[in-house]
């Protein structure tokens, strides 16, 4: 019994070193813990510091190149093409001709237009003259009859108011030689007055001579547009047809344009209108030229908006210098439209500033803890945006928290990238 208590004793004793072991890392992982709760906590930030330079806000968009003074040619009837004159591209001086049309179909329409017209201003004429010449010659015959009448019956009734005063004459005959001259008297009088037409056959005439009158204007019309000639100095930028080929009424013939001057139809959603003014400047660019910007003018604000696809916009119109003749109309461009700018400015990236409620504020490190700082904001663009004060430029503005403690006022910091 007595070895039996002695071995029991032993092993207790070897097993208390590890007991007190454990009691001991137990001890410090609690108090470890309990120092990495109640220390203070530093989050890990990245910072910035104002910078100043030029920030403007703008408009990106879209648009259409057009020419300010451009001319289009549409055949004025189907037909051949006969002659083509000039080249795509070719620069053309005011009145060269430039292409030629089939017009035989068109000169033979305008003969018999001026043959209408022709007859039509006969009648009209011999309407306000009582008649024509055949009606005319009748009518003078009838005179001429008339007048021998009368000389006759005056001298009838001459001879028988003498002869009455002699007693050789009846009163009876006398009375019958009276009547015959006051009958004609009035056949005489009737055809000297002039023939006068109703009001409806004077305006019946006038407008056939209206009618055949236009229609020599649009036949000669035709002809001219027949043969196709430059209105002004400018560059044939569009040719579509060839000679031989056919065209209908109405086809494009050609588009000619003084390239030096362009403007640009930009497409401005709805929201950003009231953001445009007249002489903001445009920056347009072109994928076709990687690199080169063009520079222009708004001339025109939207007066409406229309659907476009998917988009509510107004069209905006920009005058372009194209002086290099670079750019060409109706190719799709890019549009930026600097609606403020200032020069000088102190700003800070967009995503340093914060917003509560109707307040921008951003936070700046001091002693090595961020402070809040309301700020009043100026022009703003895609990825600056103006500070008018509530920080300098020796400031160090907190930009990005990489810790999952979100950046507050007084808490702990340490700086672990700063791109500025």
């Amino acid at each position: 019994m007595a070895n039996g208590t002695s071995s029991n004793n032993s092993s207790g004793a070897v097993r208390r070193p590890w007991v007190t072991a454990l009691v001991i890392l137990l001890i410090i992982f609690v108090a470890g813990g309990a120092y990495l709760q109640l220390r203070p906590r530093r989050i890990r930030i990245s910072v910035v510091k104002p910078v100043r330079q030029e920030v403007f806000s703008s408009i990106t968009t879209n648009g259409k190149v057009e020419p300010i003074h451009g001319f289009e040619a549409h055949a004025p009837l189907a037909g051949t093409v006969q002659k083509v004159l000039v080249k795509e591209g070719a620069v053309v001086k005011a009145g060269q001709l430039l292409l030629v049309l089939d017009d035989t179909r068109a000169r033979g329409d305008l003969a018999t237009a001026l043959t209408r017209l022709k007859g039509a201003q006969e009648r009209y004429e011999n309407l306000l003259a009582g008649g024509d010449r055949q009606q005319t010659l009748l009518r003078k015959n009838d005179l001429q009859k008339t007048t021998a009448e009368l000389d006759s019956a005056k001298r009838q009734l001459s001879a028988l108011e003498r002869l009455q005063q002699r007693g050789a004459a009846t009163a009876e005959e006398v009375a019958s030689a009276r009547d015959r001259l006051n009958r004609a008297q009035a056949d005489f009088t009737q055809l000297q007055s002039p023939v006068r037409y109703s009001p409806e056959q004077q305006a019946r005439a006038l407008s056939e001579v209206t009618d055949s009158r236009a229609n020599v204007d649009f036949n000669e019309q035709i002809v001219r547009n027949s043969n196709v000639r430059a209105p002004f100095n400018g560059t044939v930028y569009f040719l579509p047809v060839r000679p031989g080929s056919w065209v209908n009424t109405g086809d494009l013939l050609l588009q000619e344009a003084d390239l030096s001057q362009l403007q640009v139809r930009a497409f401005v959603d709805e929201p950003e209108i009231g953001r445009l003014a007249l002489g903001e400047a445009v920056r347009i660019t072109w994928d076709a030229l990687p690199g080169h910007t063009w520079q222009g003018t708004v001339t025109t604000l939207p007066s409406t908006v229309v659907n476009r696809g998917s988009r509510v916009v107004g069209d905006v119109f920009c005058t372009v210098d194209n002086s290099e003749r670079l750019l060409l109309p109706n190719v799709d461009v890019g549009a930026t439209i600097i609606a403020n700018s200032k020069q000088n400015a102190l700003t800070v990236p967009r995503e340093a500033v914060r917003v509560d409620g109707t307040r921008n504020f951003v936070y700046i490190v001091q002693n090595e803890r961020l402070s809040r700082r309301d700020v009043k904001l100026g022009i703003s663009n895609l990825t600056r945006v103006e500070v008018l004060s509530g920080i300098s430029e020796s400031d160090i503005i907190a930009l990005q928290s990489f810790s999952p403690t979100p950046m507050t006022e007084g808490v702990a910091t340490k700086i672990v990238e700063n791109p500025s």
